[in-house]
């Protein structure tokens, strides 16, 4: 095996039309290059800061939506590629959740930790994001909008918000909630 590379979008989540996200790709690597493509077709060759490379995404239309993909190359050779990072720019209807944690942002080792997604909008679905990863971390419902961890530990820590959508005749979207942080002693 080559190198392992991961793919993330920050913030995470659906982005506004006209919003604005950053596409990450992250590797434990030395001195090749990121090449970044969407839908299979070659984009851009980015610029490397350390482990690190990425691109920014201002103004969002829907020609930014799509399926991305880093490649790691050295010398021309690509080493490793990450999987896929699915990239939605959608308009924004419904009102921005509240992302809440309980018992509350830093916890002990072990702990366990509930996060709430509050929308003021029946029927509507959240996901829970961690920044970092590139997929979905739990579809919350209305009938529960809780998403619980059990013994957490320092694999848990980091910057968690949250999204809703309802599922009319089109999906309608939420901003993305305010960013938490949680911290395991």
């Amino acid at each position: 095996g080559g190198p392992t590379i991961s793919i993330f979008l920050k913030p995470p989540g659906v982005i506004p039309l006209g919003g604005s996200t950053t596409i990450c790709c992250s590797c434990q690597c030395e001195n090749g290059n990121f090449v970044l493509y969407r839908n299979g077709h070659q984009l851009h060759a980015l610029e490397q800061r350390g482990s690190r490379a990425e691109l920014s995404i201002s103004n969002a239309t829907q020609e930014d939506d799509g399926a991305y993909n880093c490649h790691y190359l050295e010398g021309g050779i690509v080493l490793a590629h990450s999987e896929t990072l699915d990239v939605m720019v959608r308009e924004i209807h419904l009102p921005r959740p509240l992302l809440s944690v309980l018992p509350g942002q830093e916890v002990a080792a072990g702990a366990y930790v509930t996060f709430r997604c509050a929308i003021a909008h029946r029927g509507a679905g959240c996901f829970l994001y961690l920044e970092g990863q590139a997929k979905v971390l739990h579809l919350l419902s209305k009938e529960r909008d809780d998403f619980n961890l059990s013994r957490v530990h320092k694999g848990n820590e980091g910057r968690y918000s949250c999204q809703c959508f309802t599922r009319s005749a089109s999906f309608s979207w939420s901003a993305a909630s305010n960013t938490l942080g949680l911290v395991v002693r």
